[in-house]
């Protein structure tokens, strides 16, 4: 009984890919350190952020999994997801989305009637990317949007209102999402193409994409710069910083040394490991001054 319930959750956490959660989670929890720094700090707060985080991020991945299903289940590399393998069935999809979307808006305003007022764009956003490959290349970004609105909520939700620091930690993610999943997008570049769907590798092939991924994640360092100095930190943000960049030069050296059968390594790995390294020592820096 205990395994077939493991099972069934090892499945669910399958289904909206619940470790990407890393991508977006320490630059909300360093948004959320920085805001408490001139406050005092709330458990209830931190707690909430996590369960928005958690709802919207399962809400996103569960509808896209859903829109893409009849794709998903033409393209190789994802016809055995649980949609498209018949492990999931769709009702099960739309209630599990359902039950994350309404927690992620009754979360939302127990936070602040802000936050609650606000939620619903965002749902927006996030819910809407997953049309977006079917009319602009531009989806990458849309995605980097969605996540990037990940430090902006969190700072909400803190401070109750807006200020420039999570703006501009915003635009980081934004900037190192699009770059990454542009990496991503490599694998279904002719598919892409057959399908009709709009990338910037089916656009503008596998060179030109990766030297615009490589732009992009230059943008996304400077800007992480620009958050460093303007929102203050220490020598431990630093740190992270320095971090940071090393592993967005490493998966480009991995993807153009290597080719795209080391792209889950750059994609995931390197990314991941981006991601709580700066999330840690910004955390760190500010809970040492």
């Amino acid at each position: 009984m205990i395994q077939s319930y493991w099972a069934r959750l090892r499945l669910w956490g399958s289904f909206v890919r619940f470790s990407h959660t890393v991508f977006a989670l320490p630059f909300a929890l360093a948004s959320l350190a920085i805001a408490f720094r001139d406050r005092p700090f709330a458990p209830r707060i931190l707690a909430l952020v996590l369960l928005a985080m958690v709802t919207a991020r399962s809400a996103a991945m569960a509808f896209n999994r859903i829109v893409d299903r009849k794709i998903d289940a033409r393209n190789p590399r994802t016809a055995e997801r649980e949609l498209p393998s018949g492990r999931l069935s769709l009702r099960e999809a739309w209630v599990f989305f359902g039950l994350n979307a309404l927690g992620f808006l009754l979360v939302a305003w127990l936070l602040n009637p802000l936050c609650g007022m606000l939620a619903p764009v965002a749902l927006v956003v996030i819910l809407g990317y997953s049309y977006t490959k079917r009319f602009t290349e531009l989806s990458h970004f849309v995605l980097g949007l969605g996540l990037g609105l990940a430090p902006v909520g969190a700072w909400l939700a803190a401070a109750g209102g807006f200020a420039l620091p999570p703006v501009l930690l915003g635009l980081v993610v934004l900037f190192w999402v699009a770059g990454f999943d542009i990496l991503y997008a490599l694998q279904d570049e002719e598919f892409d193409r057959r399908m009709g769907l709009r990338s910037i590798p089916a656009r503008l092939g596998m060179h030109t994409s990766l030297r615009l991924s490589a732009l992009v994640h230059g943008l996304s360092a400077l800007l992480l710069l620009g958050t460093g100095f303007l929102a203050d930190l220490g020598p431990y943000f630093w740190v992270g910083w320095a971090g940071f960049v090393l592993a967005l030069v490493l998966q480009h050296r991995l993807v153009r040394l290597e080719g795209l059968s080391r792209i889950n390594q750059a994609f995931f790995t390197a990314n991941g490991w981006a991601s709580l390294w700066l999330g840690f020592w910004a955390v760190f820096d500010v809970l040492m001054r």
